[in-house]
């Protein structure tokens, strides 16, 4: 078993807030240092607003539990300054294949377009992804930043005011208590602060369960995503095969609904299953089992009052598709810059309400490709199974139907159509680059576009004139102004203006779109602005 396990990572440690002799106030608290409390807390202290992360624990997660990472959050996670060990420890991939059977039916390509500077997806061990986030942390800590972790701190009661959260927390040497002008709950599906809250989901749970085994062996399988439909060694059920890094390899094997979990957990009966699948020459030794139920819920509002939820603990999936943890620091991305500009005058609160907005939007988007992912894996009747069989024969040999097909539908960003933030789409541009859409990346030569946008509003332009710098209402635009001649592969172009020769892009902090125009237009923009940071 890898030691990573056994060593603390943020063990405890006393705290002067514990002797003081009244609570003291924090700007933010954050509560689980999970991949999603962690991004919050980074991205805050990088921008300057303390933050202090309460966690019951003080190791990493057991077990790999969440390993597919998709390129969005890669993205954020560089603007993090932590996404780079990820990539550089994670196993990268693109392509997948598809089995009915014992025959492949097609293959996959996630990400066939070049001009990316990250790919479609890494497999990383949750332990890793925490660690590296934790080390980012620690760097932060070095450099003076206002972040602290906390283990060992177990919140055990929460008291919600119009201007604070008040905290109780027991810890190895007793309880103390403390305040926060905010809240963030990132303690994961079984959320203890929602629990305290008295909120709960709505959704669905699906009769089903999944075994996850990771085992260590040395493989001669590609570095792809293999799904099984009704194969030889798991009849009428599924699978799944995934490589990690460290010759660890994800396995996920549908058992059915009436099983006895820890039964079935127990090495006597997981290694016949694999050997099934494996052979029984192939060489393997178990690192961590587990069993999930399929479950597509949500809470119905994400934030009350100054709590606010996100990741599990605001909304929950099915693994398949690997929207978990990629929803999760996709709500903080959407949510930190909010409560920035609001913590400093320069938005009204209501703003934060956009978060609660666009990002159930989001995990509603999750839940509906969840739910048809769940459906299509596990038909619940015969004359679905007939029908989804009947999709996989065609789809061996016709290409239509391989669009109906529905393996796990892959984490993608989502687009905020909708949003109050957006303003008209002014441009008659590529449909990827509309209102509330992330921004794709891009080529500028030996560099990309993303990481120029940094956590700032910017105004893009693309061979268009505006001015460098444009405030309004305390609010800093500043411009980065490029020309197709930047990309002579064109990508900037066909990612951003189409037919046109000239754009005109205001980005959110969370690189976002928030209007498009073909040319500048100061009251234009400056409306837009408004728009975007809740004023209008």
């Amino acid at each position: 078993m890898n030691k990573i396990f056994e060593v603390p990572l943020y063990a405890y440690d006393r705290s002067p807030d514990q002797d003081a002799p009244a609570p003291v106030r924090h700007k933010v608290a954050v509560i689980g240092a999970g991949p999603v409390g962690l991004a919050a807390a980074i991205d805050l202290a990088q921008q300057g607003i303390e933050v202090v992360v309460l966690d019951d624990n003080d190791k990493v997660s057991f077990g790999s539990r969440a390993i597919c990472f998709a390129k969005r959050p890669l993205e954020i996670l560089d603007r993090l300054g932590c996404g780079q060990p990820m990539v550089d420890k994670g196993v990268q991939w693109n392509l997948g294949k598809v089995f009915f059977d014992d025959r492949q039916v097609y293959d996959f390509n996630l990400l066939p377009e070049e001009g990316h500077a990250r790919p479609a997806f890494i497999n990383l061990q949750q332990y890793y992804f925490e660690e590296y986030m934790v080390n980012r942390v620690r760097e932060l800590q070095e450099q003076g930043a206002p972040i602290e972790i906390r283990g060992r701190n177990k919140v055990e009661a929460i008291g919600t005011h119009p201007d604070h959260v008040k905290l109780e927390v027991e810890t190895p040497e007793g309880s103390y208590t403390l305040e926060a002008d905010w809240l963030i709950a990132c303690d994961g599906a079984g959320s203890p602060t929602r629990r305290m809250l008295g909120k709960d989901f709505v959704g669905r749970v699906f009769e089903d369960n999944f075994l996850i085994a990771d085992v260590i062996m040395d493989a001669d399988f590609p570095t792809e995503r293999w799904f099984w439909f009704d194969p030889p060694f798991n009849k009428g059920q599924s699978a799944l095969l995934h490589k990690q890094p460290d010759g660890v390899w994800r396995i996920d094997l549908q058992l059915g609904w009436d099983i006895d979990k820890e039964r079935e957990k127990r090495p006597e009966n997981v290694i016949p299953r694999l050997k099934a699948m494996l052979g029984e020459d192939v060489q393997f030794e178990l690192e961590w089992v587990s069993i999930y139920t399929f479950q597509c819920r949500r809470m119905e509002q994400f934030r009350h009052g100054r709590v606010i939820f996100a990741g599990d603990a605001a909304h929950q999936v099915s693994p398949f598709g690997a929207r978990g943890a990629n929803s999760g620091l996709q709500d903080t991305d959407n949510l930190i810059w909010k409560l920035k500009l609001v913590m400093e005058g320069k938005a009204p609160e209501s703003l934060l309400d956009s978060y609660d907005m666009e990002r159930v939007h989001g995990a509603d988007e999750n839940i509906l490709n969840s739910s048809r992912s769940t459906d299509f894996i596990t038909p619940k009747s015969e004359m679905s199974r007939i029908l989804r069989d009947a999709v996989l024969d065609l789809s061996e040999h016709h290409e239509f139907a391989r669009p109906l097909v529905n393996s796990g539908r892959l984490s993608v960003p989502c687009t905020y159509d909708g949003s109050p933030l957006n303003s008209a789409d002014a441009l008659d541009g590529p449909a990827r680059t509309r209102p509330g859409s992330p921004c794709p990346d891009a080529p500028l030569g030996d560099e990309f576009l993303l990481p120029k946008l940094a956590d700032k509003f910017t105004l893009l332009t693309i061979d268009a004139d505006a001015p460098d710098l444009i405030e309004e209402d305390g609010v800093e635009v500043t411009r980065l102004a490029l020309s197709v001649k930047d990309d002579a592969t064109l990508a900037l172009k066909e990612r951003y203006l189409g037919d046109n020769d000239s754009g005109v892009y205001l980005i959110r902090p969370d690189q976002h779109v928030a209007a498009r125009r073909p040319s500048f237009d100061e009251p234009q923009i400056r409306a837009a602005i408004r728009r975007a940071t809740g004023k209008e």
